[in-house]
């Protein structure tokens, strides 16, 4: 990583994006479900260490993966910017189209880590990020996101009281909105680097 290439505009859209595709503050309600089936208690710490190196595994070696697969990061931006349309679809219609693996026996590394936090759409996301953004903003993206996890896991209980149903809501949609947003700047800007054959 080149600490040179750091620079705060682009750490704050790449955390704030990340951020809105983890929807942890969404995500709540089906925490508070998995909490109460796990005995009451999750394992912030450790749900929060997996989906972190998930993340960051994705993030440097995710470009190797592509390439062995022949594919770049360009094309895999246009892939994941539509799988970001629907997630934030997902969250503003109330739709689900993406079926999450809900076994409550298997802990705070799934569901809870994977596919909860580091899903698909969350990974597609880290590698689509590559394309336009820089590892080194990327990497202290993850780190922040992960502090943020970790506080909203710890603090399930007393955000679920505070926030209420409906002012979970209001945050899934909102976040929704911004991903759309998101999804089309990235998808735009990516479509228009593919050569058109003649």
């Amino acid at each position: 990583m080149n600490f040179g290439n750091f620079a705060f505009k682009e750490l704050l859209t790449v955390t704030f994006t990340l951020f809105a595709v983890i929807d942890i503050l969404g995500s709540i309600p089906v925490l508070a479900s998995l909490r109460s089936k796990m005995g009451g208690e999750i394992r912030s710490l450790q749900a929060t260490l997996v989906s972190g190196g998930l993340m960051i595994l994705f993030l440097f070696l995710g470009s190797t993966f592509l390439e062995f697969l022949g594919l770049d990061v360009k094309s895999f931006a246009v892939a994941g910017s539509i799988v970001i349309f629907i997630i934030g679809l997902e969250m503003i219609l109330g739709v689900e189209f993406f079926k999450a693996d809900s076994n409550p026996q298997s802990g705070a590394v799934v569901p809870i880590a994977f596919p909860l936090i580091a899903g698909s759409g969350t990974l597609t996301t880290i590698m689509s990020l590559k394309a336009d953004y820089r590892d080194i903003n990327i990497f202290f993206a993850i780190l922040i996101n992960c502090v943020v996890i970790y506080l909203v896991l710890a603090s399930l209980k007393w955000i679920e009281r505070i926030l209420g149903p409906s002012g979970m809501l209001v945050i899934r949609k909102f976040f929704g909105v911004i991903l759309l947003a998101i999804a089309v700047k990235m998808f735009g800007s990516n479509i228009v680097k593919f050569s058109i054959p003649h």
